[in-house]
C-alpha cells in the first residue's frame, strides 16, 4: 500500500519530465564545485567531490568541516540522477567504537537561489549554535542543501519527496565515503522547512533507503500537512498560511517561484506577478530570504499586491504535492513547538501532531511558552538531545499522544531569549 501511494503521488508531480534551469529559477552565483559535468552516477548516494569549508564557515565543535557534492534522485521530474550539495561535520574528540552516530540535518528556509545554499553562504548563528550542540554530544552532522539549492535547477521548496531524497542520499554518500568514521545509526533532525524534509526522509526511508538505520526524527517548527487520518477532527489551517495572496509575500514568492515553478516547468513565473511584484521575484531569483523580508518591509508589500488575481494555473496542485499521503511514520518522532510561533502557526502544528498520533506514530511532543519559531530551536535541545540519546541506547519511546490537546493562537514572544524574534 505504501509503495502504491508513493507511486501515485510521483505521477502527479510535474507536467513534463524536464525541470527548468537558469537565472529564472535562481541558478548562478556559486563556484564550479556545484556543477557536475561528468557522467551521472548510476546510483544515488555516491560522493562526487568534497572540499574543506572556508574558515569562517566551519563549526567550532567540528574537527573537520566539509562541503560535499553527491548523487541523488530527482524527486519532481523523471527520477533521474542529479547532483545535490551539502556539508558534513566530524566532531572533535575521541571517536567511539563503531564510529560517530549521525544527525542528518535538514535546514529551515533560506531562499530558492543557489547563493542561499547553507554550504555556500554558511550557517546562521542560530544554526551554528544548534549544530555545535549535536557535535558536542558526539554526533557527526551530515547536512543537505536540498535539490536545486546550490546546484543547477529549480528548488522544489517545501516538497517532502525531493527534500527527503536529498536528506537520505547525503547520509548514504557520507557512509560510503567514511565507513570507518561514521556509524549507520541516524537521527533525522529538521527545523521549519527542514521539519517536512526530515519527516519526508523518515517516511521514504523504508522503501527508498532501507539500508540506512533511521532511529527517529527530531522536528521543530512543523511546516507540513498530512492527509487526515480516519475521522480525526482538526482545526482548519488559517488562510494566511495557505493562500499566497494572504501570506507574507516573501514566503509566498518562494512558493510560486520555487515550488510551483518546479511543478510547472513550462510556466513563466513573471506571468503570475504584478508590476509591483517583479522586484520581489528578482530578489527571490538572486538573493535570499532576509533580503526579501527587507524589500517587503521597505515597500509595505502584501501578497495581494505582488501576485495576479488568478494563480490557479500554476498553484492549484501545490497542496496536493505538499501534503503527505499518510501520517504514519515508521520510527519515533520528537516535535518541539514554540507557543509564540507565528511564522509556522500553532494550529497546524497541533494538526500535524494529532494526525501522526491518530495514525499510530509514536510522538513525543514538547511545547515552549513564549518561544517563537526561531527561539524554540535551541531551547528544545534540553528535551530533544535526551530523546536522541534514548534512541541510540535502544530505549523505548513512550510518547505523549495521550496528552495531545489543541493549541490557542500564537503568544507574544518572551523578551531576552536568544534568537526569539
Amino acid at each position: 500500500m505504501l509503495l502504491g501511494m508513493i507511486a501515485l503521488v510521483a505521477l502527479r508531480t510535474t507536467d513534463t519530465l524536464s525541470l527548468p534551469t537558469g537565472p529564472s529559477v535562481g541558478d548562478g552565483g556559486v563556484t564550479s564545485f556545484y556543477v557536475w559535468n561528468a557522467a551521472r552516477p548510476k546510483q544515488p548516494g555516491e560522493m562526487l567531490r568534497q572540499e574543506p569549508l572556508p574558515e569562517s564557515q566551519r563549526q567550532p565543535a567540528a574537527a573537520r568541516s566539509l562541503r560535499i557534492l553527491y548523487s541523488s534522485t530527482d524527486g519532481i521530474g523523471n527520477q533521474a540522477r542529479i547532483a545535490v550539495s551539502g556539508t558534513m561535520y566530524i566532531p572533535r574528540g575521541t571517536m567511539p567504537a563503531g564510529g560517530w552516530p549521525i544527525v542528518a540535518w535538514a535546514h529551515g528556509t533560506t531562499g530558492i537561489a543557489d547563493v542561499c545554499a547553507p554550504s555556500w553562504r554558511g550557517n546562521t548563528e542560530r544554526d551554528k549554535e544548534y549544530l555545535d550542540a549535536w557535535l558536542g554530544h558526539g554526533f557527526a552532522v551530515v547536512a543537505t542543501d536540498y535539490q536545486g539549492l546550490g546546484t543547477p535547477g529549480a528548488h522544489p521548496y517545501l516538497l517532502w519527496r525531493p527534500e527527503g531524497y536529498s536528506v537520505l542520499d547525503a547520509v548514504r554518500a557520507a557512509l560510503h565515503r567514511y565507513p570507518e568514521q561514521l556509524r549507520n545509526q541516524v537521527v533525522l533532525v529538521g527545523q521549519s522547512q527542514g521539519s517536512g524534509a526530515a519527516l519526508g526522509a523518515a517516511f521514504l526511508a523504508p522503501t527508498y533507503a532501507p539500508e540506512i538505520e533511521v532511529l527517529g526524527t527530531v522536528a521543530t517548527g512543523l511546516v507540513m500537512t498530512f492527509r487526515p487520518t480516519g475521522k480525526l477532527q482538526v482545526t482548519a489551517k488559517p488562510a494566511q498560511y495557505s493562500d499566497p495572496k494572504l501570506m507574507d509575500p516573501a514566503f509566498a514568492m518562494l512558493r510560486i517561484a520555487g515550488t510551483d515553478r518546479s511543478l510547472h516547468p513550462q510556466a513563466n513565473t513573471e506571468a503570475f506577478v504584478t508590476a509591483q511584484g517583479r522586484e520581489m521575484l528578482h530578489t527571490a531569483q538572486t538573493s535570499c530570504l532576509h533580503d526579501m523580508f527587507k524589500l517587503s518591509t521597505r515597500e509595505h508589500l502584501t501578497g495581494a499586491q505582488v501576485f495576479v488575481a488568478d494563480l490557479e494555473p500554476i498553484d492549484a496542485d501545490m497542496e496536493e504535492n505538499f501534503m503527505f499521503p499518510s501520517a504514519k511514520m515508521p520510527t519515533p518522532v520528537f516535535v518541539g513547538t514554540g507557543l509564540a510561533d507565528a511564522a509556522a502557526g500553532t494550529t497546524q502544528q497541533y494538526n500535524a501532531v494529532a494526525n501522526m498520533c491518530a495514525a499510530g506514530t509514536r510522538v513525543e511532543w514538547h511545547t515552549y511558552p513564549g518561544l517563537s519559531h526561531n527561539g524554540a530551536v535551541n531551547a528544545s535541545l534540553q528535551d530533544s538531545l535526551p530523546f536522541a540519546q534514548r534512541l541510540l541506547a535502544k530505549q523505548a519511546i513512550v510518547g505523549t499522544c495521550a496528552n495531545v490537546t489543541p493549541l490557542g493562537p500564537p503568544e507574544r514572544p518572551a523578551p531576552d531569549v536568544p534568537f526569539n524574534d
